[in-house]
């Protein structure tokens, strides 16, 4: 989650694309360089341990546009594929 998190902060869609699960990978991942990203706050893990094949992340991702402050409260999924893991698909809060 967190390095995902650096890859929406230096808008890296090559490796938003290449961590995403290929069952929900969309064709392009829409960035906007007047975000200013200010912290990710995770709240709550489930799994997601060596042993595990899935997991989910709750966090608070807060950021800025155009001066104005917002709040992206998600529920990640995540899965893993031979041994790396993929961003599945997210429940925003």
């Amino acid at each position: 989650m967190r390095s995902r998190y650096c890859g929406f902060v230096l808008c890296d869609e090559p490796y938003l694309l290449a961590t995403w699960h290929p069952a929900t990978r969309p064709g392009k991942v829409r960035l906007d360089s007047k975000t200013r990203w200010l912290g990710l706050r995770i709240r709550d893990t489930e799994a997601g341990g060596a042993d595990d094949v899935g997991g989910s992340v709750e966090y608070v991702a807060r950021y800025k546009i155009d001066g104005r402050g917002h709040r992206l409260h998600e529920i990640s999924q995540f899965d893993k594929i031979e041994g790396r893991w993929y961003y599945h698909s997210g429940q925003h809060l």
